[in-house]
């Protein structure tokens, strides 16, 4: 997630003199084009993108950024991963469709529509909507939304807004929420804290309703949907992070949420964010998920990260890298 103030109404764009102008941040799918489908078994991957291209400068993401060596890093990157004439790390914002024999189920679904966020998250959304069309889907296709975390930006699409109400956009899906995480956003939201990656009106809009109309699962550290499917828990980012494990046929991909945000939290695992809820334990998460992960030839499937996206862990002594699978 990236920072942001939220408004504390219903109110449309043009209340808080927001228009939808155009921005300065590609939204351009067609440029680079989604991920590749990713087959597992008997599981297909594919990616919806929200909006991609130069985003933040490192040196503002990463309260221990350090110049020199993040030169040395930049200077060994895949080239998709950083711009140098803006100086910023290239954010992709994207959600995961999984196709199974039995469902069809999104992860994590982006920032959404009309709820009035002021810049920078206010960028067009049509491109999520086009992708989703492209992908052969309507919102009644779905059968489970998980979200790693309720922060903004994977939330997002959960609801829409319908005759002034903020209902489930997926009508037939059941959402996957920690229910620590859910506990507490609802918590911090009624206590009227900004908090990066939520406060304002993220839960009451993204959340609440989805619960409201019977079509949440608040879930435990173990929620195991069936073998294809389960949750791993990574808190830090936020309270209770998750990520969400694929198994088919003895293969394996995680969908990472923001457990990692660029390529150079392999390099530097101690980068936390200014983003994330508790940047110690974020951390801890982080190097203990790539000590376990490197080497192993599970697919890593990251939010964030621009295509082609999917990539394997390395070690590399007390460091690892990101190898992009293309």
């Amino acid at each position: 997630m990236f920072g942001v103030c939220f408004p504390t109404d219903n109110s449309p764009l043009s209340t808080f003199g927001l228009t939808k102008r155009d921005k300065p941040h590609s939204t351009n799918t067609s440029r680079k084009g989604s991920m590749k489908n990713l087959t597992i078994g008997d599981v297909t991957i594919t990616s919806i993108i929200e909006r991609d291209g130069p985003w933040r400068r490192p040196e503002d993401m990463f309260p221990a950024y350090d110049a020199e060596i993040a030169r040395r890093h930049l200077a060994e990157f895949d080239p998709e991963v950083f711009d140098p004439a803006s100086g910023k790390m290239v954010i992709t914002y994207q959600t995961y469709v999984v196709r199974t024999s039995k469902h069809t189920i999104l992860i994590d679904t982006c920032t959404g529509e009309d709820k009035g966020y002021p810049p920078p998250m206010d960028f067009p959304k049509r491109p999520w909507l086009d992708g989703f069309k492209a992908a052969g889907l309507r919102f009644e296709d779905i059968d489970y939304v998980f979200c790693t975390h309720l922060h903004i930006d994977h939330c997002g699409w959960n609801t829409v807004l319908r005759n002034g109400r903020w209902t489930p956009t997926f009508p037939k899906a059941k959402y996957i929420f920690h229910k620590g995480e859910y506990s507490a956003w609802e918590e911090s939201t009624k206590r009227g804290e900004t908090r990066a990656g939520g406060g304002g009106n993220v839960w009451r809009y993204n959340c609440e309703p989805v619960v409201e109309a019977g079509q949440a699962l608040l879930v435990a550290d173990d929620y195991q949907l069936d073998d294809t499917f389960w949750l791993m828990p990574t808190p830090g980012h936020s309270p209770c992070h998750c990520c969400v494990n694929i198994r088919s046929h003895g293969q394996q991909a995680i969908v990472i949420g923001d457990l990692m945000h660029h390529a150079l939290q392999c390099r530097e695992p101690d980068w936390s964010t200014i983003f994330d809820w508790d940047p110690a334990q974020a951390a801890r998460s982080r190097r203990k998920f790539l000590t376990e992960t490197a080497g192993t030839g599970k697919f890593i499937l990251p939010i964030h990260f621009p295509h082609p996206t999917r990539g394997l862990i390395e070690a590399d002594g007390e460091r690892f890298r990101y190898k992009f699978v293309r």
